[in-house]
């Protein structure tokens, strides 16, 4: 990998994390402890895993707070 391609990887993986802090923030989670984040979205990424009625649910969820960015 080139220098270039290299420092081109690393910025979106820079911004990739940026945009999915955001989402923390959005939900209202900013104070909370990491180790809850964490637990959360493991415990979610497991049911999700198992259960397509809750990951439609969720997926309703937050395009629904997506859509309130707009008004």
């Amino acid at each position: 990998m080139s220098r270039s391609a290299s420092s081109e990887a690393r910025k979106k993986d820079t911004r990739e994390k940026i945009e999915l802090g955001g989402l923390i923030v959005k939900a209202g989670l900013r104070y909370e402890k990491r180790a809850l984040l964490l637990g959360l979205l493991i415990d979610a990424a497991q049911r999700l895993r198992n259960d397509a009625a809750e990951k439609s649910r969720l997926t309703a969820i937050g395009a629904e707070a997506f859509g309130r960015d707009v008004e």
